[in-house]
């Protein structure tokens, strides 16, 4: 019989056949802050999972901890391959991975950046991905430069102001 004939709870698989979590193919290069995050993203995740393990029977702890589970395979994943960039120790007159990156646009408005891993990014901090356009179109840069910035929205110019690490 189809399972769309048989009545059954559906709260008792929901959550239970979640899809694994899309892991980059990028080198999962990190900066000692991003390396921190993941680390206490997987332990807050192990306290959280060490807590429900004995409450196996209530569906919603069953659903929270096949979550868990997902997604500490991910941070294991991603901790296992974890590349440290040390930011201070890069070249200070180019930009690169770690770089703090001050930008002034054609209106003469100044914006930051901070070239982070993938895991780091965070655009309301101005933490980009070093796999983001913006990142690509400034890593090799050095001060003065003038790049072109190719969005969604067209295409804006950007000198390099101030770059630090």
């Amino acid at each position: 019989m189809s399972r769309g004939f048989v009545k059954e709870d559906d709260l008792e698989h929901a959550g239970t056949d979640l899809p694994e979590r899309p892991v980059s193919p990028h080198p999962n290069y990190v900066t000692p802050i991003g390396l921190k995050q993941l680390e206490d993203a997987a332990n807050a995740l192990d306290k959280e999972r060490v807590s429900l393990v004995g409450d196996k029977e209530n569906e919603t702890a069953k659903q929270r901890l096949s979550v868990i589970d997902r997604d500490l395979r991910y941070l294991s994943v991603r901790l296992k391959d974890a590349i440290l960039v040390e930011p201070t120790n890069q070249d200070r007159s180019t930009v690169l991975f770690g770089a703090i990156v001050k930008v002034e646009d054609e209106a003469g408005e100044l914006l930051e950046f901070h070239v982070v891993g993938e895991d780091e990014a965070d655009i309301a901090q101005h933490k980009v991905s070093y796999v983001s356009p913006i990142a690509k179109t400034l890593i090799g840069r050095k001060v003065g430069d003038t790049v072109r910035w190719k969005r969604p929205a067209g295409i804006l110019e950007l000198e390099i102001i101030e770059i630090n690490y």
